[in-house]
């Protein structure tokens, strides 16, 4: 079995083989488990999200389509009023479940459109148009990996150190990836990297996830703290920085996993490249500046007590969790997205993609 391809091919997202469910992995086992869940209802689907069983910006994109389709499919009715109404509902309340990735809403208010575009139809046409969509949706984050990964490979040489915070491979997307995927695809071609890989406070997704998945696919992988990311920097080991994004505003600046924007001001001392990676659909024209990005506070629970067999701290110490923050667009070397490398300014660059 090719190891590279197992990783870059999992199924980590997947509609039952009914069509009713929508099946994933339990990212919040790995790696220790390789746990998949079986969701149906509302709650079920929020609390995956919520609880981070599911994540990464365009897996939950992915993961959203599917969940409103097969919601779609319980609504007892054949009124187009009643069946929008309750489709908004749910709609609204997935849409709660996280603030700051884009792809969340974006997902929702694409498979929405389809309700209020087919008002003329019948329930059961409008239901088969979802099933259409939300599958629409997976595919074209695979075609858009694929794209991203190309122009991000276009960035890199061979031997090259790269420095990666939080997870941006193929659980977090669907094939190959957004930050990781010029790795995985550049190992397909006979490149080698040295990867570090920051452990990511708070939850270690780079520890569980990216350190995982490199090691699995034969990628040379070193994990590091967060904290030693200067020095490996100052020793001349990392010659680019690729990180992936949960948002992006209309000036560029980027909200990501905590600890982003440091890595950021760090490589920007060190005079290395500093690469965003992420299909278009993360970018939020409507947001002006990183400013206006809703930043999700957790619980502080996952500081003190989440991977330790005793807490940390005590009880009454108190904690600020969270999870994102936002990169400055004048830290950002290039945003890498499906349909090529944008360069500041990014006011323009950004506006001439949607042009």
């Amino acid at each position: 079995m090719n190891p590279l391809k197992n990783v870059v091919e999992t199924d980590n997202i997947k509609l039952s083989e009914d069509g009713r469910a929508v099946v994933i992995i339990d990212q919040s086992k790995l790696p220790n488990l390789t746990e998949y869940l079986t969701l149906t209802t509302a709650e079920e689907l929020y609390e995956a999200i919520q609880q981070l069983r599911v994540r990464g910006a365009p897996a939950i994109g992915i993961f959203a389509g599917y969940g409103i389709y097969c919601l779609a499919q319980t609504i007892k009715t054949q009124s187009y009023d009643e069946f929008a109404k309750k489709f908004h509902e749910y709609k609204e309340y997935l849409n709660s479940s996280r603030p700051t990735a884009v792809n969340l809403s974006w997902a929702l208010n694409r498979m929405e459109q389809v309700v209020t575009d087919h008002k003329e139809s019948s329930v059961s046409e409008i239901v088969a148009l979802l099933g259409k969509e939300c599958r629409a949706i997976h595919e074209e984050d695979i075609a858009m990996c694929r794209a991203i990964s190309e122009y991000g490979l276009s960035l890199l040489k061979d031997g090259d150190g790269v420095l990666t915070h939080c997870n941006a491979g193929p659980l977090a997307t669907s094939r190959y990836g957004t930050a990781l995927g010029p790795l995985f695809l550049g190992k397909e071609q006979g490149m080698e990297f040295h990867v570090f890989a920051d452990e990511t406070r708070p939850l270690l997704q780079g520890a569980r996830l990216t350190s995982y998945e490199l090691q699995r696919a034969g990628i040379d992988v070193t994990l590091i703290c967060d904290n030693m990311a200067s020095i490996v920097m100052k020793n001349g080991w990392v010659q680019a920085c690729l990180v992936g994004c949960d948002r992006i505003a209309a000036n560029g600046d980027t909200a990501n996993k905590i600890g982003t924007s440091g890595v950021a001001i760090l490589a920007k001392h060190y005079g290395i490249p500093f690469y965003v990676l992420g299909p278009s659909s993360t970018i939020d024209m409507s947001c002006p500046t990183g400013a206006q990005i809703e930043i999700e506070l957790r619980d502080p629970d996952e500081i003190k007590k989440k991977f330790y067999e005793k807490p940390m701290a005590l009880d009454e110490v108190k904690c600020y969790n969270p999870a994102f923050d936002v990169t400055d667009h004048t830290l950002i070397t290039g945003i890498v997205t499906e349909k090529g490398i944008l360069y500041p300014p990014f006011c323009d660059s950004l506006s001439e993609l949607f042009r």
